[in-house]
């Protein structure tokens, strides 16, 4: 649904937890009058959550909050970047994929960008040690898919040749006050010519010839997950954890009884991080072997 100009998902079974379809993307500018038109809509919501938008870390409204965090990367121009804010290997990274003989460049949004997208998506199930989501969709779901916020989005192509090996789904917020990495995928196959590091030193050029201050890559810790590969790329290519604020506000006597009792945690964050660990790293054994035995028997 729409309240006030912002699509609104919401989500849950016993508490019926509303936030922004596009979070982490786009921001409130006036949480007070999306409450007012929330609470009118006619649809149970049980608790509201949004996040303050960056670059403002302190808390600016009085509702209950908790802390969230972002992985944002200051923007002025791409030479900063390239000499302050990366180190060499992550220079030698985006040369190597030069050399291999990738080329970078923002594209139109069409059947050729879409088929490219959909052969990423479905080269294999298992991406990161888990199920991968977009695997197994068709065209037109993918389609559909990627055609959102298509007024405000910049679409980034690595090619090999005529080959689409990798892409970044860019969107703006509505000030252009910040981008984020809703999509960053390239070929497993290709992994030896460092596309993803290409495309992130593009998608920074794409903000600086935008003068778009800061680039989002999601979060860049989740719950309790200690440091990982995901978050070490992050960190190697200039971005930085910023904590930010995250609001929850009860619509319901059931939201109050939730919040306070933590039900609008997912259950893996009461789970310690040492069980998470083992548990994780099981699952990833496991994916592993199913994905060697299905690529024997094929």
């Amino acid at each position: 649904m729409e309240v006030c100009g912002k699509g609104i998902k919401v989500q849950g079974r016993l508490v019926k937890i509303a936030r922004l379809d596009a979070e982490k993307y786009e921001f409130l500018e006036n949480p007070a009058s999306t409450l007012v038109e929330l609470r009118k809509c006619g649809t149970r919501i049980d608790l509201f959550t949004f996040m303050q938008g960056p670059p403002e870390s302190e808390p600016k409204y009085s509702y209950p909050m908790e802390w969230d965090n972002l992985a944002i990367l200051p923007v002025s121009t791409f030479e900063i970047w390239w000499t302050k804010q990366v180190d060499a290997k992550t220079r030698n990274m985006v040369r190597k994929a030069e050399k291999k003989g990738l080329e970078l460049r923002e594209v139109s949004f069409d059947d050729a960008l879409v088929h490219g997208i959909w052969k990423i998506y479905n080269e294999s199930p298992i991406r990161q040690g888990k199920p991968f989501p977009h695997f197994g969709k068709d065209s037109v779901t993918v389609h559909k898919e990627e055609a959102t916020y298509l007024d405000r989005s910049i679409f980034i192509g690595a090619y090999l040749g005529d080959q689409l090996i990798g892409f970044i789904k860019l969107l703006c917020d509505e000030r252009r006050n910040q981008a984020g990495m809703l999509n960053i995928v390239s070929l497993i196959e290709h992994r030896d010519k460092a596309p993803t590091n290409a495309l992130v030193a593009q998608a920074v050029r794409a903000c600086a010839e935008r003068q778009i201050p800061y680039l989002v890559y999601s979060n860049f810790t989740y719950g309790k997950r200690e440091r990982d590969t995901l978050s070490d790329f992050k960190k190697n290519n200039g971005f930085q954890q910023i904590n930010l604020p995250r609001y929850y506000v009860p619509l319901t006597s059931v939201g109050q009884f939730a919040f306070r009792l933590g039900m609008h945690r997912r259950l893996v964050e009461h789970v310690p991080e040492s069980v998470i660990v083992k548990f994780r790293d099981l699952r990833n054994a496991w994916y592993n072997r199913k994905l060697q035995s299905s690529s024997e028997t094929s």
